[in-house]
């Protein structure tokens, strides 16, 4: 008989405390799921979306650094009723065991307990903050209840070829949802029994059975040589044990999602990987919708007016291809091509922008040229100024040249030509 999830009490923890250094210079001044994305949203808005989309409206994100702007977006964006006693709540490391903030993923779960000896669910789902997706958990919940692991994690399918660059579920031929090896970025790994060119690699959601969830992060808590990481530590722990199974995301349904991108899942961890999420949004078939209004992204980006597009000095025209403009952007006799606009960015006449992303508040000033770059808030680019045209010029004024992106952090000068 098939055990709906409904009849489960549900607890969502998502794990929001990463430093994100790999996206330095957005996240010298906020922490990883913080980082704006899409124009009008955070990062932590997609995994918050997925999670209250599946039905779990208690939930609760577990932050650490640098986390003022986060725990400010959560708490003005993210309200729920109470007459249900339904909640989004951020939940600061708060030392409750000890003189020490969080030392991992599962140290902060382990640190929170108390979250879950309040709560008293079932079932708890587990979900990073800084991935861009749409999921239904329900689904994994329910074949999590189904299976009677302890512990299941969720899998995305990617090349073989591509296995050292993830954590790598090895599973059981002859029972493909069983657990039989986590592979942290393996050279030789073995493909799928029915795709052979493929593997499972884990997009770092998993489902836990309360009870288990909190035995094993207890016993982790205890061992000197665990790093006591969710991935690395807890999961192996429950494979050990045969109590681990696999959700393969490719069994996911969402509502309103197609063909192209009901697959859809990146870990936007790099400069390069976060620029090219922003490029699949712009193409003219998005690898990624955000007009899904059956499984919307939910977000709040203040009282802004439209976006507005007007001729410029002697009524330069203003020109726009394959690019998202938030509320609050002005184009006054420019070219934006390629690119995402964030809140109340302006672009002044004869200025160009092309393959790139700017943030809140950005100015582009007239005739000025920025292609192929990443603008944090409230830079100013003077009238006549090029970002991104000559790299080499742009590392000798100071800013961030990597991977064929000039990046700009927040409220940085840009000296006039």
């Amino acid at each position: 008989m098939t055990v709906s999830p409904g009849r489960k009490k549900v607890i969502a923890i998502v794990l929001a405390g990463g430093e994100g250094k790999r996206l330095m210079p957005l996240t010298a001044d906020r922490a990883k799921p913080a980082v704006p994305f899409g124009g009008i949203y955070r990062l932590i808005d997609f995994a918050l979306s997925n999670v209250v989309n599946s039905g779990y409206l208690k939930v609760v994100v577990l932050t650490q650094y640098k986390s003022h702007s986060l725990d400010r977006h959560v708490t003005t964006t993210w309200r729920m009723s109470t007459l249900l006693g339904n909640y989004v709540t951020p939940v600061p490391a708060q030392q409750r065991v000890g003189k020490r903030w969080y030392l991992g993923s599962a140290d902060a779960i382990y640190q929170s307990l108390n979250l879950l000896n309040d709560e008293d669910p079932d079932i708890v789902v587990v979900v990073g903050a800084d991935h861009v997706y749409r999921m239904d958990f329900a689904q994994m919940v329910q074949q999590h209840i189904e299976s009677g692991a302890g512990c299941t994690v969720a899998a995305i399918r990617q090349r073989i070829e591509l296995a050292d660059q993830f954590g790598v579920i090895d599973v059981d031929p002859t029972s493909p949802q069983n657990i039989r090896a986590f592979l942290e970025k393996p050279t030789d790994p073995v493909g799928l029994p029915d795709a052979p060119h493929e593997v499972l690699a884990s997009m770092g959601n998993y489902v836990f059975s309360a009870d288990a969830l909190r035995d094993a992060v207890t016993r982790d808590a205890t061992a000197d040589a665990s790093k006591h990481d969710m991935g690395g530590d807890i999961v192996p722990w429950f494979v050990d044990r045969s109590e681990s199974a696999v959700y393969d995301f490719k069994n996911n349904d969402v509502p309103g999602s197609y063909e192209r991108d009901r697959d859809y899942w990146r870990d936007v961890g790099t400069m390069k990987s976060y620029f090219d999420a922003h490029m699949d949004l712009v193409a003219p078939l998005p690898e990624f919708n955000l007009y899904n209004s059956a499984w919307p992204i939910f977000t709040s980006y203040g009282a802004l007016p439209p976006a507005k597009l007007v001729e410029g000095e002697i009524g330069a025209p203003t020109m726009t291809h394959n690019s998202i403009l938030s509320p609050g952007v002005v184009i006054t006799g420019g070219t934006v091509s390629k690119s995402v606009l964030s809140p109340s960015c302006r672009v002044g006449s004869g200025a160009e922008v092309s393959d790139s992303v700017l943030l809140n508040g950005v100015e582009i000033g007239a005739g000025a040229v920025v292609r192929n770059a990443i603008l944090d808030k409230n830079v100013v680019v003077p009238p006549g100024a090029e970002i991104g045209v000559d790299p080499a010029a742009d590392e000798a004024r100071g800013f961030i040249v990597q991977d064929g992106l000039t990046v700009l952090s927040k409220n940085q000068v840009v000296p006039a030509p």
